[in-house]
């Protein structure tokens, strides 16, 4: 299969018009993504959209659980239409603290609840799109009333795509089930994507009907336009995957490669406060195992050997300071 990559963006929202533009003239055959992270998603990508013609744009991810299925709904639908079709709805979880602390919203048997959400929304958006009385009844969410003043009516082409994220099994398993992709977390090897998430995703689709879920595995990638900036690129990207894994619900991936003992140690360091240390936990093996190392003008093509036949996208991450064009030399690459 071929393997496009796409480019992630996390500047200031002011930025990202012209970063969108600058992929778009380049002729990528990529996407943009961006993540809810200090800023709103649908802020980013609305003025995407209003400056691009062509480019795919996503959310890698918004945090379902942050909003119920009706807020969720309008802001994407509406994206979706402002960009004439283009707008992918990329969903996850986020963890309980974040849920219940950050948001105050409740956390409570994630798998179920997303399968849930996703028929929410599915429901939300059918409604809005033919007419039919909205009547979604659940265990965890119940929408019954959309008076015709709120109704934002249908669209010229069909409602947007919903891709899931997920890392634990269960979760992986209700991406392939319901979702139309399935993005991964950056903490990933090939053999983890070939080994255990692809068959579990296998085993959620099967008996649904679905045709074949489309699989975007989001990739670390360490490179640099200067030896300064290709080290600083080195040394970001191990300290980023220090904190992965520092992260109960990542040790597997660890466990996978028989490195389950960095968990501890990375845990360790956080609960002392010592975070600037985490990466020096990652040695080089560890690195080039779940990062993508190279330099500039041979790093593209190495991300897309490493997921030839895996995945038909990789969404690059970029876990260290770089100018807004990196990502895109990477993609041309």
């Amino acid at each position: 299969m071929t393997v496009d990559i796409d480019v992630t963006y996390h500047g200031d929202p002011a930025g990202i018009a012209a970063a969108a533009r600058a992929i778009e003239e380049r002729g990528s055959t990529g996407a943009l993504w961006v993540p809810e992270g200090a800023h709103d998603p649908f802020v980013y990508l609305t003025l995407a959209a209003t400056q691009t013609d062509r480019l795919r744009l996503g959310t890698s991810i918004a945090l379902a659980f942050a909003r119920s299925p009706m807020a969720m709904a309008y802001p994407a639908y509406d994206v979706h239409r402002l960009s004439g079709g283009r707008f992918v709805l990329g969903l996850g979880s986020q963890i309980k603290p974040h849920i219940e602390r950050r948001y105050s919203m409740p956390w409570s048997r994630p798998a179920d609840r997303m399968r849930e959400y996703v028929a929410a929304l599915r429901a939300i958006w059918d409604s809005w799109q033919t007419g039919v009385p909205l009547d979604f009844r659940g265990d965890f969410y119940t929408h019954t009333l959309m008076p015709p003043l709120f109704n934002p009516g249908p669209l010229p082409f069909p409602s947007p795509e919903i891709w899931l994220a997920g890392v634990g099994p269960r979760m992986v398993a209700v991406a392939g089930a319901v979702a139309d992709g399935f993005l991964c977390h950056p903490l990933l090897s090939r053999s983890y994507l070939a080994e255990v998430l692809r068959p579990q995703l296998a085993e959620g689709r099967a008996g649904t009907g679905a045709g074949e879920i489309t699989v975007a595995a989001m990739a670390m990638v360490a490179t640099g336009r200067t030896e300064e900036a290709y080290a600083a690129a080195v040394a970001g990207t191990k300290k980023q995957i220090g904190f992965y894994a520092s992260t109960p619900a990542y040790k597997p991936v660890l466990d996978h490669h028989g490195w389950g003992e960095l968990h501890g140690e990375a845990h360790a360091l956080t609960k002392a406060g010592r975070w600037t240390e985490l990466g020096d936990l990652v040695d080089d093996e560890v690195l080039t195992t779940l990062a993508v190392v190279g330099e500039l003008d041979r790093v593209g093509a190495a991300v897309r050997e490493r997921f030839d036949g895996l995945a038909s996208r990789v969404v690059l991450s970029i876990p260290y300071a770089a100018d807004d064009a990196l990502g895109l030399d990477i993609a041309s690459g």
